[in-house]
């Protein structure tokens, strides 16, 4: 599946204009194995909205970043299942964020 960066950008709820396209340049400088990873964000982000997750930019790192918002420690649970199995299958480097239910895709793991 071909996506553009416009597509992907409004898909994740972004407006397709000059920062944002930028700004999903230098994720795509960041992250080894962009190319990959960003056949496989959209369905991520759909799986987490069931459980107040979603795929966003990052304002800090250039780099995708995955945000769990629930107080619920069984919805927290699924959506970590979730985002484990995803990150396993298509061999995804996580960076947890100290203290938070944020993570950063950091690139694809190489052997």
């Amino acid at each position: 599946m071909h996506i553009s960066n416009e597509g992907l950008l409004t898909q994740l709820g972004y407006h397709a204009n000059s920062a944002n396209l930028i700004q999903l340049e230098n994720i795509a400088k960041s992250t080894s194995g962009y190319e990959q990873i960003k056949r496989h964000i959209l369905a991520l982000h759909d799986h987490l909205k069931n459980f107040e997750g979603f795929v966003a930019l990052s304002n800090s790192k250039p780099y995708f970043k995955i945000k769990i918002e629930t107080d619920d420690p069984n919805i927290l649970q699924a959506a970590l299942d979730e985002l484990f199995k995803w990150a396993h299958k298509y061999n995804v480097n996580l960076q947890k964020v100290e203290g938070k239910e944020t993570y950063y895709i950091t690139g694809i793991q190489k052997d």
